[in-house]
């Protein structure tokens, strides 16, 4: 069932203005019925039609009440993956910040933080975030809507299904089995004109197609991938018959992301690591990059890194985790990589230009974790 909350009505104490509480709907709807149902058992009405038009009273009872005080329908996630972004209405983006309150989940620097707040900013473009299940997609995009949420901003959201839930959006639940597909939910949005639209997932070239079509024609869409990396990511709408200039033309940035467990803070022990760690680490970080490891491990002593391990106690249970973060790499669509995408270059020649142009990949976004002492490196070596 799709429902749309009443976002444009003027509201008095949370209600529409002139609309009476539901206690108060139901209660004359009823009278109401009442009244009509004695009319007509006085002028000897057959008893179904008195019923029936009782029952047809209370149904556009039923209606009235979930039109206007019904938010939606919604599927709720497990505690700990829902992310509640918390904004002033009145605050501009300048002075607001994504962020997450209950978990700690995402741990962003403050050059990628600027550079996702920077995209967000813009009046359109295509946003997307890749990664495979139970990696925090829809986490993300949640905050990154809760950063764009405010009263002059109309945000419609296309869910399968809706995970979590924030006043002030229009969240609709999708449903294959009537036709309602991201599709078909994508083209009914157009018609409304919103400034933001969220799919859940752009999963077969029908969808893709409008969301890059509604992204160059004044909406700022953003959406998720089941890919690998950010690259990848371009790689794959291409391969679904895109046309690569329109897809360069719309393309803001890819964020690629996995879950790690953390360290628990309470515990967690230092670790010093053997010079054979210490080289397999670096080789690591550089891995497909300009890098070189041994200027990178001699920055690593001089600055005297510690890695931690886990341990275990009360506070966690015993398993020396308590908690999870995101590593991530994120790749912004500057000139060289609208290039590349027009051409058609292959995924290494795209993932070169990024790197050249300082998106750090997932590996090196999570021995950057390991050295902070966020979590180990058995976790970023399992994703």
């Amino acid at each position: 069932m799709a429902t749309v909350s009443s976002q444009d009505t003027p509201l008095n104490n949370g209600r529409p203005i002139g609309v009476p509480t539901p206690v108060v709907a139901v209660r004359q709807v009823a009278i109401a019925a009442q009244d009509q149902a004695d009319r007509l058992w006085r002028r000897q009405v057959p008893a179904w039609v008195i019923s029936g038009a009782i029952h047809m009273a209370l149904m556009a009872a039923f209606l009235f009440y979930n039109y206007f005080f019904a938010d939606r329908v919604q599927a709720t996630p497990p505690e700990n993956q829902v992310v509640e972004t918390k904004l002033d209405g009145d605050s501009s983006p300048e002075e607001r910040d994504i962020k997450e309150v209950n978990t700690g989940l995402y741990v962003f620097d403050a050059d990628a933080l600027e550079s996702i707040k920077g995209m967000m900013s813009r009046p359109h473009g295509l946003f997307l975030v890749c990664g495979p299940t139970g990696s925090g997609k829809t986490t993300t995009l949640h905050s990154l809507l809760g950063f764009l949420n405010t009263p002059d901003i109309k945000i419609w959201t296309a869910e399968d299904p809706i995970e979590i839930s924030q006043a002030g959006l229009r969240q609709v639940q999708m449903n294959a089995k009537i036709g309602w597909t991201f599709a078909a939910a994508m083209r009914s949005f157009m018609r409304a004109d919103p400034d933001v639209i969220m799919v859940g997932e752009m999963r077969d070239a029908e969808t893709t197609k409008i969301g890059i079509e509604a992204s160059l024609t004044g909406h700022l869409v953003l959406s998720t991938l089941h890919t690998n990396s950010a690259a990848e990511s371009v790689v794959r709408l291409l391969d679904l018959g895109m046309d690569p200039f329109n897809f360069a033309d719309a393309l803001l940035g890819v964020l690629a992301q996995r879950l790690v467990r953390r360290l628990c803070t309470q515990c967690r022990v230092k670790h010093e690591a053997s010079v054979r760690e210490m080289e397999a680490i670096a080789k690591e970080y550089c891995e497909g990059t300009a890098l070189e490891p041994d200027k990178l491990l001699r920055q690593w002593r001089q600055d005297k890194i510690t890695m931690h391990q886990a341990k275990g106690c009360k506070e966690c249970d015993r398993t020396g985790y308590k908690g999870r973060l995101a590593v991530y790499e994120l790749m912004s669509a500057d000139a060289t990589v609208k290039r590349l995408i027009q051409t058609r270059s292959p995924i290494a020649e795209i993932a070169a230009a990024a790197l050249a142009n300082g998106m750090r990949t997932l590996k090196q976004d999570g021995i950057d974790k390991v050295i902070k002492g966020h979590t180990d490196m058995h976790q970023i070596r399992a994703v």
